[in-house]
């Protein structure tokens, strides 16, 4: 396969360069605008931390293995779902006067502790608190829950995946709008997925099941929306 065709194929599979969609903040030579200085072009694969703190604020993308990737605003549903389980998760941990600390998109998170990967996951809890910086996240989180997206779901599912099992994430969870599921990686285990539906209550294993994102409840509150469409 020529280079062209694998980059081509690695788009499909992995989401939108942010290059692609903002060619006009890639420019081939360094430059300063606005008050921000934007970075010398580079090959996808090359780019650092640095270059990524240098993008617009108002830019949201990810850094993984020295590729930015543009990330779209969330849909209504998306931030509906990410505040209800967020919700669950902080009632269950403060009830419980846990140490873990929930989290919510954007923060950051140096996931690999390295210059060249930056994440912002949907949800998460970082139950070691030595990893919570001031500006963000130094290291895995121990729960991750990524909400899918037309544009974000091949990289959710598979290049992500990958990623956070490598890093030491113990337990991921995809949920998905359009089909109404909850899909659970035991990452410790490294066993099969376990699918629910937006019917179930969904324990979280982390906590040994004793905390539960009842997806029924949730899907009841925002099933107008749903109804809209």
């Amino acid at each position: 396969m020529k280079q062209d065709d694998m980059e081509k194929e690695k788009k499909k599979c992995s989401g939108t360069y942010l290059e692609d969609s903002h060619p006009d903040i890639y420019p081939e030579s360094v430059k300063e605008e606005s008050g921000y200085y934007v970075a010398t072009k580079k090959k996808q694969g090359e780019y650092t931390i640095e270059d990524y703190r240098k993008l617009p604020e108002d830019e949201r993308a990810e850094l993984i293995d020295g590729t930015i990737y543009d990330m779209a605003a969330p849909l209504s549903v998306h931030q509906l779902l990410a505040s209800k389980i967020y919700s669950s998760l902080v009632g269950y941990i403060e009830k419980n006067q846990g140490a873990c600390i929930p989290m919510f998109a954007p923060v950051d998170v140096q996931l690999d502790q390295d210059d060249k990967t930056m994440v912002q996951p949907d949800l998460m809890i970082v139950c070691d608190r030595k990893k919570l910086t001031r500006q963000g996240v130094f290291g895995a989180p121990d729960f991750i829950i990524e909400i899918l997206s037309e544009s974000t779901r091949k990289k959710d599912s598979y290049l992500k995946l990958m990623k956070y099992q490598k890093a030491g994430v113990r337990e991921y969870w995809l949920v998905d709008p359009d089909k109404k599921k909850v899909i659970v990686y035991d990452l410790e285990k490294v066993e099969i997925p376990v699918i629910y539906g937006f019917t179930d209550q969904v324990p979280v294993r982390i906590f040994d099941g004793k905390c539960v994102v009842d997806f029924s409840l949730i899907y009841e509150n925002i099933k107008f929306i749903y109804e809209q469409s």
